[in-house]
Formats: structure tokens, C-alpha cells, sequence
């Protein structure tokens, strides 16, 4: 296991519809490094974001799909997703405000 730094482990926010109605319910997702743990997820969205203070962290390994160029077969990268639910008196993170 790699040794992450907190700025490390999250790579990016996942703006998809079904995020974005889970964000009314205090649930943000992201793509994080694949060999984060939830502890490191939780402790990277606590220093990151001020104020956010989360209760339990959910994280999913996706696979990449298949794709095919001619007659060359491959996959695409597979990724890791986390979805972060914070508590009810935490701020809300304030990289999703205007979306």
C-alpha cells in the first residue's frame, strides 16, 4: 500500500444526475486513488473541505470497460469511487455550490 498524502487521495468530483440529488441529503462522490482506504477518504474530505465532519464513508472499485479499435480489444482504466455522507451540522462542501 502507497503511502497518500490527504491531497492525494481524492482525484476528482463526480457530477453526474444521481449525485447531484444525493447532494440534498448531504452525499458527495468522488473519485479517489484506488488504494485509498475509507480512512483515508474521510480524513482527506475533513482537511480539504472546512468545516465538513463525516459520518460514514461508502467506497466502490469500478471496472473499466470494454472497448474495441478494429481489431485490437482493451479496457479502459478502472477507477475507485467514494460516496461521503456528512452529518447534519457540518457545512456543506463548497465545491459543488452552484451546480
Amino acid at each position: 500500500m502507497a503511502d497518500l498524502k490527504y491531497y492525494d487521495v481524492i482525484l476528482k468530483p463526480v457530477v453526474t444526475e444521481k449525485s447531484m440529488t444525493a447532494m440534498g441529503e448531504k452525499k458527495y462522490t468522488f473519485y479517489v486513488n484506488p488504494d485509498a482506504t475509507k480512512t483515508q477518504v474521510k480524513e482527506a474530505v475533513e482537511r480539504m473541505f472546512e468545516g465538513a465532519k463525516v459520518a460514514k464513508v461508502n467506497t466502490m472499485n469500478l471496472n473499466g470497460k470494454k472497448k474495441r479499435r478494429g481489431m485490437v480489444y482493451g479496457r479502459t482504466a478502472a477507477k475507485k469511487k467514494a460516496i461521503v455522507q456528512l452529518t447534519q451540522d457540518s457545512a456543506d462542501i463548497q465545491i459543488f455550490e452552484g451546480l
